[in-house]
């Protein structure tokens, strides 16, 4: 069994090669990229050194073998994905505009992506984590109890669950998000939002207010603060951590969360002081978002600390 596993969507990204261009207008993509938050999430995971794997599904065709091939040479355990034939691999198209906001177009209900079923039988031994991003939660209500079911059932076995609330308005349109991730929310260990994020899940828009309603669950440890180029915050019950950015020249931010995410669980896993962990997540990230595409970064255990003994910048700071 994986250190790290993760349930959810598997698809490729179609994407526009530069900002500006909307998706109703004729012009240029790039791609396919093997994409999806999770998948995303993984391979950053083992490409940190650390064992990891995916419960998903992707069809018998091009796209699908694009996204089992990075995986595959990533070190990625796929035995629990599905590869469907007859079907289509999901797919998300996706545009930026100059003010750094985004725009997706998905196809993910209704293939493979969203058809596999949880493989309880067949676990074997407990992972430290199980990681969910809630874009995943929103596909459809089948392949939602699917993945309720592996927190369930890993957090029973002693598995920490990790949870990145990943908001996809595309995925989600008028419905509340809070009826998709209760279930997640009150076994979760790590909880990994952005600030918009936490404020919703919470129901206050003050901040500080925020984190302790989420301190209400005995079960949480960390709250992880993601803020993209303003840095990160990390929250323990007894104090504040924050965690600068590191400089870099972004080319596409796509995927930079998830490969935050990735970077943090692994420093948990050796055992870094929540400093090193915070700036293990936000070397991850930056590498991620130098590079054009969802998990092109040069990202490698290498890669990350050399980031980090280069670029530290002033050392984080505290807050009791």
């Amino acid at each position: 069994m994986a250190e790290i596993w993760t349930m959810g969507e598997m698809l490729v990204e179609i994407m526009r090669p530069r900002a500006g261009l909307s998706l109703n207008e004729a012009a240029e993509f790039l791609g396919p990229f093997p994409s999806g938050a999770p998948a995303i999430f993984i391979d950053t995971v083992a490409r940190l050194g650390h064992s990891a794997g995916i419960i998903g599904g992707v069809a018998d065709d091009d796209f699908g073998r694009c996204i089992l091939d990075r995986l595959h040479a990533d070190g990625v355990d796929l035995r629990f994905v599905d590869k469907i034939p007859n079907r289509a691999t999901a797919v998300a198209f996706v545009t930026y505009f100059q003010d750094g906001s985004r725009k997706f177009i998905f196809h993910i209900d209704g293939t493979p992506a969203a058809a596999v079923r949880f493989p309880k039988a067949a676990l074997g031994e407990t992972p430290a984590f199980f990681h969910v991003m809630g874009c995943s939660l929103t596909i459809n209500d089948t392949f939602r109890a699917e993945i309720f079911k592996a927190v369930e059932t890993f957090h029973d076995l002693g598995a920490r669950i990790s949870f990145d609330p990943n908001i996809r308005s595309e995925l989600l349109g008028h419905r509340n998000f809070m009826d998709f991730v209760r279930p997640v929310l009150d076994r979760s260990t790590v909880v990994l939002p952005g600030e918009a994020e936490l404020r919703l899940l919470s129901g206050n828009q003050d901040l500080m207010k925020s984190v302790k309603i989420f301190f209400e669950n005995p079960t949480l440890e960390l709250i992880v603060l993601k803020r993209g180029r303003q840095g990160a915050s990390i929250f323990t019950r007894e104090k504040v951590l924050e965690i600068p950015a590191f400089q870099i020249h972004e080319v596409d931010p796509t995927g930079a969360g998830d490969c935050f995410d990735a970077g943090f669980l692994c420093g948990l896993l050796e055992r870094r002081s929540l400093e090193d962990c915070g700036k293990m997540a936000a070397a991850a990230g930056a590498l991620n978002a130098a590079a054009f595409g969802p998990m092109e970064g040069n990202i490698s255990s290498k890669t990350v600390q050399e980031l980090m003994l280069k670029l530290a910048g002033p050392e984080p700071t505290h807050q009791d």
